[in-house]
């Protein structure tokens, strides 16, 4: 019998679940799963996941006793339900979750170190052994030295809204676990600078990102995986296929393992030793620099912080009117 895209897919590259709906994580088994605030406010609102939520504000007034004001427990429980999330996740997967620092603390190093062990702490709590975590953290100079500070604890971390090769570089260089390459995100902002409404799957701006970083790796032998992620369409999945790990969300995954026809592997690392490749070292002054002259990835990483930022004001909102309900 004819395997299906999703299937062959496997045999080249680990499949993360890119999502915080547990029913879809169990429908198509993948190894890791990620997450992210956005994700994490959508699931929040799901009828079959209120019991999470519930439960996670329970836990929260539990902790700090019936005289604790409304915001205090809103803050607690907001800290709390990423990791509760994770713990159902994890129920369910064999490998790792990704779950993410307040984006609200992308610049600021010491926070983000701080945030990364206390994610990882409630795991372990939890009786859940680090190795199974990723802590997520945006690209920034300051989250990158703040997750290079974290490995060296060995706690394992995940740098995203990634869209320059000099992100990906300082990432490898500091010793990050895996980075998460946005194509999808940098496809949006090609079609909106150019006017173009299309690209072919192979010249797809994201695709082309992605390509660049996983072969700069593999030629010069960093550990760091890459993990493409934020696809649009089918074919940026399969223009990546021999990528270490691609994350997919559920409706892509579906149309995946719906669709029939041979896969070929198109990221390979034994063809990435051939190749012709500078190599560059970045420290802070050539990170800026480079940053302020991709006018994409300045204005993608920035975008993205802020989004991410509003999701966790609309998650605290919705918590506060949960505790509300509940107490009322």
């Amino acid at each position: 019998m004819a395997k299906n895209l999703l299937e062959q897919l496997k045999e080249y590259t680990v499949v993360v679940a890119d999502t915080g709906d547990i029913q879809a994580i169990e429908t198509f088994t993948p190894r890791d799963a990620t997450t992210n605030p956005s994700l994490i406010t959508a699931a929040a609102q799901m009828p079959q996941y209120q019991g999470i939520v519930d439960d996670t504000l329970k836990g929260a007034r539990d902790s700090l006793g019936a005289d604790a004001s409304a915001a205090d427990v809103v803050s607690l429980a907001f800290d709390r339900l990423a990791v509760s999330f994770g713990l159902k996740i994890l129920e369910i997967i064999p490998g790792r979750v990704s779950t993410e620092v307040d984006a609200r603390l992308s610049f600021d190093t010491d926070a983000t170190v701080a945030k990364g062990r206390e994610l990882i702490a409630q795991y372990e709590a939890a009786n859940v052994s680090r190795e199974r975590i990723l802590i997520k953290i945006a690209a920034t100079w300051e989250g990158i030295q703040a997750a290079a500070v974290l490995e060296k604890e060995g706690i394992h971390t995940n740098l995203t809204l990634l869209f320059g090769i000099h992100q990906a570089i300082a990432c490898a260089e500091n010793g990050i676990t895996l980075i998460s390459p946005f194509v999808g995100r940098i496809l949006d902002w090609y079609k909106k600078d150019t006017g173009k409404d299309s690209y072919a799957p192979a010249e797809d701006p994201g695709v082309v990102s992605v390509t660049e970083i996983y072969n700069y790796y593999k030629k010069f032998g960093y550990k760091t995986e890459v993990m493409g992620a934020s696809f649009r369409n089918v074919g940026e999945i399969t223009e990546l296929a021999g990528s270490d790990l691609l994350t997919i969300a559920p409706s892509l995954l579906a149309e995946l393992q719906a669709t029939e026809g041979e896969l070929v592997r198109k990221l390979d690392p034994v063809h990435a030793a051939t190749l012709d490749i500078e190599k560059l070292t970045i420290d802070k002054e050539t990170f800026d620099r480079l940053h302020a002259e991709n006018r994409m990835a300045t204005e993608k990483l920035a975008e993205g912080i802020s989004g991410f930022a509003t999701a966790l004001e609309a998650l605290e909102k919705l918590l506060a009117e949960r505790l509300a309900s509940l107490e009322a």
